[in-house]
């Protein structure tokens, strides 16, 4: 018959050790269980939120920079209004919107796709103009990073809490041990061993708390990471090409 074993011991046995282990431990023992167990599924709703949110934003992102680099004037996405969501998204249009709001009441829409007879944008900016795109850019990618790392201190605190939280259980429940064995008078290790165990459960609990929530928490800093390395590219490439595309050259004296 099937079974399914963890370390050399069946499932059930593990079960109906935790249950022991449990049932034996003082009110503070249990208390601390019980907030660790809540700690852990609010970690765990913290991961899966997270990895969903980030990996949507990965797709959006490749989507909105497929369709720009399509485009050779930079502003074409921003002037035929198209929609699209995501991180690079916002940085395009708060960073683009400085731009034509400052030609909005001297250019239309239409001419800014247009050139010149001879070759040259209808809009042309200076070295004033391209900074300021340059800083809106960059502050759009710091607020977008900051939200990327929302809840991730909560997050960061399960990983560092969790642990202490359960040896302070630990600690608490074998110094009941030893306080009701000198009460007693009696050096039986059955008397505490029961105590002892339920002591330990925190301590195992804190650790089963504590390591998942690591190894997402490292696994989300790397995609945030990685995101926020492509909103730093993409606000580069954006000033770069509103430099190119629209920077005025220099009047010859």
């Amino acid at each position: 018959m099937p079974m399914f074993f963890l370390a050399g011991c069946p499932l059930a046995s593990i079960a109906s050790t935790v249950i022991y282990a449990f049932s034996t431990a003082d009110l503070f023992g249990k208390a601390i269980v019980l907030l660790l167990l809540g700690g852990s599924i609010f970690a765990w709703s913290i991961m899966i939120t997270k990895t969903r949110e980030f990996r949507r934003a990965a797709a959006e992102n490749r989507r909105f920079l497929a369709a720009y680099r399509r485009e050779e004037n930079p502003l074409a996405l921003r002037i035929q209004s198209r929609k699209y969501g995501g991180p690079l998204a916002v940085i395009y249009a708060q960073a683009s919107g400085g731009v034509l709001s400052e030609a909005g009441e001297k250019t239309t829409a239409l001419e800014l796709t247009l050139n010149h007879p001879s070759g040259a944008p209808r809009l042309q900016v200076g070295p004033f103009e391209i900074n300021t795109v340059r800083k809106l850019a960059e502050r759009s990618a710091m607020d977008q990073g900051f939200f990327l790392e929302e809840d991730m201190g909560l997050l960061a605190t399960a990983v560092t809490g969790a642990p202490f939280l359960g040896l302070l259980g630990t600690v608490w429940g074998v110094m009941d041990s030893f306080r009701a064995m000198a009460a007693s008078g009696t050096v039986m290790l059955s008397e505490v061993a029961p105590g002892i165990s339920g002591a330990l459960l925190t301590t195992v609990v804190g650790l089963i708390v504590a390591l998942p929530s690591l190894i997402g928490y490292n696994l989300l800093t790397n995609q945030i990471r990685r995101l926020c390395m492509e909103m730093d590219n993409f606000s580069e490439e954006f000033t770069h090409d509103m430099e190119r595309y629209f920077l005025q050259p220099p009047k010859e004296r």
